[in-house]
């Protein structure tokens, strides 16, 4: 007895005709997923790791709150709701 190979393909069609609609768009959302989690992998894989300072640098300075350097003003280091 010889057994006709199905490929992966051809096994995940037969198993989704027997699901309901409900079902069926269930198995849509998690090809959605995967595909988006395996993008995601190549997208992190690519990029090299920076430091906090590289992802803010740009946004140093651009709020003036009228408070000076709080590394010089102990005063602003013990209690920060206190002036």
């Amino acid at each position: 007895m010889t057994q006709a190979t199905t490929t992966p393909s051809q096994t995940i069609l037969e198993k989704l005709h027997t699901l309901t609609p409900q079902q069926q768009q269930e198995v849509i959302d998690f090809i959605e997923f995967l595909q988006f989690k395996a993008e995601k992998t190549e997208i992190t894989e690519e990029e090299e790791p920076i430091s906090a300072y590289e992802s803010a640098k740009d946004l140093v300075g651009c709020v003036e709150s009228g408070i000076g350097d709080l590394s010089y003003n102990k005063k602003y280091l013990k209690s920060p709701a206190k002036k």
